[in-house]
């Protein structure tokens, strides 16, 4: 029962495999509308000609076969009018040649002249079987009966061809007598031809309204088509991030009014996009993109965080300042601050703000990172080895050097948009960025100030090579702060991160 139970299982499983197969080879993924709209309208143009051409060929039988019956009604009764004397007379061979004339008609098969007890007294060509006059005989006792009778048949003709046929029978009466009945047998086949002639012409307008359809509609369904191919090659470059791109066809409809909502949509990125840029020379890129992800939400506040921060200050900003113009301090600031912005970016740092010839970078905001400390410390190596590779080539050009002094720690710090509701900054403050900022002031010349406690992290102390410095009084802090010097990675990250700094140049190449 188990094995019965598990095979149906598995046959079930194989199905549903097999349909999902058959659906995906069978029905295409992508269905042109130039064919959606030629597949409808062969169908409409196919079930309308169908429908037209069978109430035509319904009403052209039947107005044919009334005008058959009328004529054949007709014929009959001559017919029997002119026999009922003979008949009468038992001239049979008058009857003959009677019946003769009818059969030399191109359309009447035969003809016969029955007496009054079902004899036939003549008869000329296609004589039908017995079963018409018994069914003439039987209608005789409905009290509703016609005088003419007739009947729809099949017989052979002389080529051994199937021939249609229809017998219409009626009385030969003298003086209300009934004195015999009389037959003419028409061939069908001029009806039979003219439907199959008209059915014929039907068809083939029904496959040139076809074919014009489909050449119609396929032109159509192209001219539909193609803004709307240009409308999804905008959203596919605008998808992309180009914004600039826009769709320079104009129309005066709704694929007009959608193209014009997708250029403005475009600008309005476009402008979006050059907004963040612009912000985001004034903040990082990852503060910018948390502020303009949550316009509806700025507000004043902020929540606990653990991170990192460095502060890399020039040593002896003030007096460089006074002997050189402020174009050329300028420069130089632009110039080491792009290099750190690089060496930052490195290991996920974000430049929280730059305070005159400071520096200030954090880790772990606004973005989590659980190495925070770590890529912290490594990014101040980065930066004095940096820094040292960068005066090198300035002093080979006679330009002027600068050094940094960076001091780091981490800990718990509120971030959020601090100020007031007319100005705010998103930024970091505590004790923590105090305490970096003091280990900062400490430092002297190429120097990387971290605290003991910074230092003695597991994950930290063996990456490093540190040696270590004093302790030192800070103001606002009651216990002395242990400190010590960073000096360089350990020589298994020594030539990584060279080889970082040989990239860095390349992206910009010192001036």
């Amino acid at each position: 029962m188990v094995n019965l139970r598990r095979f149906f299982t598995f046959y079930l499983a194989r199905q549903a495999r097999l349909k999902a197969y058959l659906y995906a080879r069978l029905i295409p993924k992508h269905f042109p509308i130039a064919y959606k709209l030629a597949v409808i309208m062969t169908l409409l143009i196919s079930s309308g000609m169908i429908l037209l051409g069978m109430v035509i060929v319904s009403n052209q039988t039947s107005l044919l076969q009334k005008q058959m019956n009328h004529f054949a009604d007709t014929v009959v009764e001559q017919l029997a009018d002119n026999s009922k004397e003979l008949v009468m007379s038992d001239d049979i061979l008058s009857l003959m040649v009677v019946i003769s004339n009818l059969g030399a008609q191109d359309n009447i098969l035969g003809a016969v002249i029955y007496s009054d007890d079902g004899k036939i007294l003549a008869s000329s060509g296609i004589i039908p079987s017995d079963e018409i006059y018994r069914l003439y005989n039987r209608s005789s006792e409905d009290k509703n009966k016609k005088d003419h009778f007739q009947l729809q048949w099949k017989t052979q003709s002389i080529e051994g061809h199937t021939l249609g046929a229809t017998s219409y029978i009626t009385p030969i009466k003298f003086q209300n007598i009934v004195a015999g009945h009389a037959l003419i047998t028409f061939s069908t086949a001029e009806i039979e031809q003219t439907v199959l002639e008209m059915i014929q012409a039907i068809i083939a307008a029904t496959i040139i309204m076809i074919i014009l359809g489909v050449f119609v509609s396929l032109h159509m369904g192209r001219r539909i088509s193609k803004p709307l191919h240009s409308l999804m090659d905008a959203s596919r470059e605008i998808s992309n991030g180009n914004y600039q791109y826009q769709i320079k066809e104009r129309r005066n409809d709704e694929l007009g009014n959608l193209t014009e909502a997708l250029n403005r949509m475009a600008d309005g990125l476009l402008e979006k996009t050059q907004v963040e840029n612009a912000f985001s020379r004034y903040v990082s890129k990852n503060i910018a993109k948390e502020i303009m992800g949550n316009l509806e939400h700025i507000q004043l506040g902020g929540h606990h965080v653990e991170g990192s921060v460095i502060f890399a200050d020039i040593v002896g900003f003030t007096e460089l300042s006074e002997k050189h113009p402020a174009e050329k301090i300028t420069s130089i600031l632009n110039d080491y601050f792009s290099y750190i912005s690089l060496a930052s970016k490195m290991y996920q740092g974000t430049i929280d703000k730059y305070m005159g010839d400071c520096a200030m970078i954090v880790f772990g905001v606004p973005e989590q990172d659980k190495l925070h400390k770590l890529h912290a410390v490594y990014c101040a190596v980065m930066i004095q080895k940096l820094v040292e590779r960068i005066n090198n080539i300035r002093r080979n050009s006679n330009q002027l050097a600068v050094t940094f002094r960076i001091g780091i720690n981490s800990g718990m710090m509120l971030a959020g948009n601090l100020g007031s509701t007319e100005r705010m900054q998103y930024t970091v403050v505590g004790e923590s960025v105090n305490l970096a900022s003091r280990l900062q002031s400490i430092a002297k010349e190429n120097q990387i100030i971290v605290s003991r406690e910074f230092y003695d992290d597991p994950d930290i102390q063996w990456r490093l090579t540190a040696k270590e410095h004093k302790s030192i009084h800070l103001r606002g802090i009651q216990e002395e702060v242990s400190t010590y010097i960073v000096t360089d990675v350990i020589a298994l990250y020594q030539d990584k991160m060279n080889e970082q700094i040989d990239e860095i140049l390349r992206i910009k190449p010192a001036a």
